[in-house]
């Protein structure tokens, strides 16, 4: 079989996730029959080859032992190439069919390594450069629901000179860009909401919602190849601390549990009306359509058990949203083949230069004449 490159880690909060992420497809593929090679994206945002069998304790340090350094190269004949040498020297590029990208957060769902990969012509796994940057953008991506007629919960840029945004404390605030619940705060007031404006998660940006303690998380994954389809849905379950349940879905309660979000406590399938499931179900194959959905993404929806509500949308999920299909039930290792196939068949690029005949600058004066 032809090689497939896992690319996981990155310069983001969650690089730790996005590590079981890509250790957990790497080992799956290996599994298949695959020849698989694993490129790890550090903290610091350097490239390197790794052993596909590793562990995640080989990372608690940082990138493991024995790994080669790498780098992206662009352009026609781009790809990933060892590092060292000049910058124009002719080494060969690594070789693979595909790209499995398992990056969480960051630069690595944002769209920033989906257009590098563009750029270098790789075929890649997941959203592409719209996709990714839209489901990270909460603002925007709300207000493509609204505009789609979908319910979802008011959202309202915050600044440091917001006044008022429509309606009541309390509130809950969160970074504009950025994973799911990384960085969310429920607070009061407007002036608590623009004292944490320069924290780390929420100086590129940040959003306020109200605050509805009746509502309660529901999710759902989503792949359009071969087919649309729609797995079970899942209640994720908060942490208890201090005896009471978290009053939002945390970080913790989705990823600290040894497999990422696939040991991550759940109630699956949800105990919801008939009713209820089969508007969750058609909510996500609209916004599948909607949001350019590609590879697999999670929906996160909030309910109390009659009213539906639209939250974010995960284009690249943890552990690929493996542990929602088991109805229908789609095995891991053809979940990844899937996406792997999709890739090759739906590219995510498509560069044209039609009408760059050069009419335009035949007709034009000298530089300087414009500028005068």
């Amino acid at each position: 079989m032809s090689d497939i490159a896992v690319i996981f880690g990155g310069p983001s909060p969650e690089h730790d996730v996005s590590v079981l992420t890509g250790l957990q497809a790497a080992h799956e593929l290996q599994r298949a029959g695959h020849a698989v090679q694993a490129l790890y994206w550090s903290k610091s945002a350097e490239w390197f080859a790794v052993d596909a069998a590793l562990e995640a304790s080989a990372f608690l340090d940082g990138v493991p032992k024995g790994a080669q350094g790498l780098r992206l190269v662009l352009g026609a004949g781009g790809g990933f190439a060892p590092s060292g040498g000049g910058r124009f020297s002719k080494q060969k590029s690594t070789e693979f069919e595909v790209a499995v990208v398992c990056c969480h957060g960051g630069p690595g769902e944002d769209g920033t390594l989906q257009a590098a990969l563009d750029g270098a012509g790789i075929p890649y796994t997941g959203p592409g450069v719209a996709a990714a940057a839209l489901g990270m953008d909460k603002l925007a991506f709300g207000g493509l629901m609204v505009a789609a007629g979908i319910a979802t919960l008011p959202r309202r840029a915050l600044t440091a000179t917001t006044d008022a945004v429509g309606f009541d404390g309390p509130y809950i605030l969160k970074p504009r860009f950025g994973g799911s619940s990384i960085g969310i705060h429920v607070v009061e007031d407007l002036a608590t909401a623009r004292d944490l404006l320069g924290g780390e998660h929420l100086r590129a940006g940040a959003v306020l919602e109200p605050f509805r303690p009746d509502l309660f998380d529901v999710q759902v994954a989503l792949r359009c190849w071969p087919a649309l389809q729609v797995s079970a849905i899942e209640r994720p379950l908060r942490s208890a601390v201090g005896g009471t349940r978290g009053e939002i879905l945390g970080y913790i309660d989705k990823y600290v549990g040894g497999e990422g979000m696939a040991s991550a406590p759940r109630e699956l399938p949800a105990a919801l009306t008939d009713a209820l499931a089969d508007e969750v179900r058609r909510v996500a194959r609209h916004i599948g359509d909607l949001a350019l959905v590609r590879g697999v993404a999670r929906i996160d929806f909030l309910t109390n058990g009659d009213e539906l509500l639209v939250n974010e949308i995960n284009t690249i999920p943890g552990s690929l949203a493996r542990y929602l299909w088991i109805d229908p039930v789609v095995p891991f290792a053809t979940l990844l083949t899937d996406m792997i196939a999709e890739a090759t068949a739906r590219p995510t690029f498509f560069y044209s230069a039609s009408g760059a005949d050069g009419l335009v600058l035949r007709g034009a004066s000298s530089i300087a004449a414009k500028l005068a």
